[in-house]
């Protein structure tokens, strides 16, 4: 993207500027290293003004409506007062790379609202339901002025977890499928959820709604809480015809409330910002070494003797960090590497 002048964007974003939000959450998505700087500096201008809003991460199995649920959900929200951003996560085709983002197309009549702003980002090759930038994006809106900010994911697995680790309140969303629905799911992401909503509660479904929020609390009572003062509510409701959907904001403030008393919200941010730093560290140091051109011939010939099995990967990946190691001593210009358990040279 054009160079940016990370202060005048800072102040264009606390003064709610829509299009410097937009902007910001491109440079914070951007992996070109100039934007990466500017994003640093961008971030750590608007850090005093975020950390302000209750943080919603919501999932659910592909076909529960959860587009129409946030909408309806939304639109409630603001009715209360508040200012809500959407940031709603596509999947990425495995092949091509692309996503849909129609988050906007299907949430219409949030979009025109003045008090929402929604941002849908592609998953690329992050797992766990969310984009690796997601964290920002999250503070940006924060410092515009967001007060309750909304994580769709890309749809409920065992994977779709790490949601769970950035938000204060996670909304697991299901269809009126009762029994056969929550051992599909498994246990881990029931675990995490601080809510269980069962959607699309009207009509023919109205019955079955009901018959599953009875078997999801049959089932929660043999797994243990998430917090020791919180029991985890079920409840239903009908998105699509906006019923349920205050209960469900009272439930989510309530949580608020007892968590904030407690500290447990203080405490579960001080631990997601370290879990953030490390995965942060992680995926920085795995692109460091990826584009590192001094390894380009190691990293061929390793994966090459991986592809044909004549090497573990486990093995490789030892070769691997010990010759980044010695390339950032200046001692692999070579690109020779011994073999971390054997001490042999590998060429």
């Amino acid at each position: 993207m054009t160079k940016v002048d990370p202060s005048q964007l800072a102040t264009r974003v606390l003064e709610g500027d829509r299009r410097a939000i937009a902007q910001a959450i491109t440079l914070v998505e951007s992996a070109r290293p100039d934007d990466r700087n500017a994003a640093g500096e961008l971030l750590g201008l608007l850090a005093p003004e975020a950390g302000r809003s209750i943080r919603i991460g919501i999932s659910g199995v592909p076909g529960v409506g959860k587009s129409t649920f946030i909408e309806s959900l939304g639109n409630h929200i603001i009715d209360q007062g508040h200012r809500v951003a959407v940031l709603a996560v596509d999947p990425s085709s495995a092949i091509s790379g692309g996503s849909i983002l129609g988050d906007k197309t299907r949430m219409e009549t949030l979009s025109r609202r003045m008090e929402a702003f929604i941002r849908p980002s592609p998953a690329g090759t992050t797992l766990g339901g969310v984009t690796r930038h997601t964290r920002e994006t999250m503070r940006i809106v924060e410092a515009a002025g967001f007060d309750v900010i909304i994580i769709e994911t890309v749809g409920v697995g065992q994977s779709e977890t790490t949601v769970a680790e950035m938000t204060d309140f996670f909304l697991l969303l299901l269809l009126p499928g009762g029994g056969d629905e929550l051992q599909g799911i498994k246990r881990g992401i029931v675990e995490l959820a601080d809510l269980i909503v069962v959607n699309k509660a009207d009509g023919e479904l109205e019955n079955a709604a009901d018959r599953a929020a009875a078997d999801y609390r049959a089932a929660l009572g043999f797994l243990h809480p998430r917090h020791p003062d919180w029991q985890v509510p079920i409840e239903t409701c009908s998105a699509l015809g906006h019923r349920g959907i205050d209960k469900v904001w009272q439930i989510i403030e309530a949580f608020r409330n007892t968590m904030s008393k407690n500290g447990a919200i203080t405490a579960a941010r001080a631990r997601q910002a370290r879990t953030w730093l490390w995965s942060e560290i992680s995926a920085t140091l795995l692109e460091s070494l990826q584009h590192d051109q001094r390894l380009r011939s190691r990293v061929t010939e390793l994966e090459q003797q991986v592809a044909e099995g004549r090497m573990s990967p486990w093995v490789a990946a030892q070769e691997l960090v010990d010759a980044y190691r010695q390339a950032g001593n200046g001692q692999a210009g070579n690109g020779q590497a011994e073999n971390s358990q054997t001490g042999k040279s590998t060429r």
